[in-house]
């Protein structure tokens, strides 16, 4: 079973462009920490995110894209980054969670992604169309 751990940290919404980690001792615990996973054979995909101040949205009305720069004025929570892991289930994805070395103003949540296999055979079918997409969703 593979699992996102979506990093949610405080404050983030409002950074400015460019912000990056200040406090060397918390960011060299986050790299240990993902060697750790990396160690266990768990770790599939890991990034940081620039904050929203960089990004975009992409909001869609009657069929037409409507394109917002950030930041966005109505966020509460953004992502700080993400980790994909496989493990044997929930309950293991959120034991290593647990032992992120996160601050207090942080908050990991955990989501199981959906394999193609958790699909009905009805949307299989339409999926199965779409061979070289498929193999990436395995």
């Amino acid at each position: 079973m593979r699992f996102m751990m979506l990093m949610i940290p405080g404050g983030y919404e409002t950074a400015e462009p460019g912000t990056m980690p200040e406090d060397l001792g918390a960011l060299d615990a986050m790299m240990a920490y993902n060697q750790s996973l990396e160690a266990a054979g768990i770790l599939r995909d890991a990034n940081g995110l620039h904050p929203p101040s960089m990004g975009a949205r992409v909001s869609f009305r009657n069929g037409k894209p409507l394109v917002t720069d950030g930041p966005f004025a109505e966020t509460k929570e953004v992502l700080g980054g993400y980790w994909i892991i496989e493990v044997g289930s929930r309950a293991e994805a959120i034991d290593w969670a647990s032992r992120c070395p996160a601050g207090d103003n942080e908050i990991i949540e955990i989501r199981q992604i959906q394999e193609a296999e958790d699909w009905n055979e009805e949307a299989r079918s339409v999926m199965d169309k779409y061979p070289d997409v498929l193999d990436r969703l395995r």
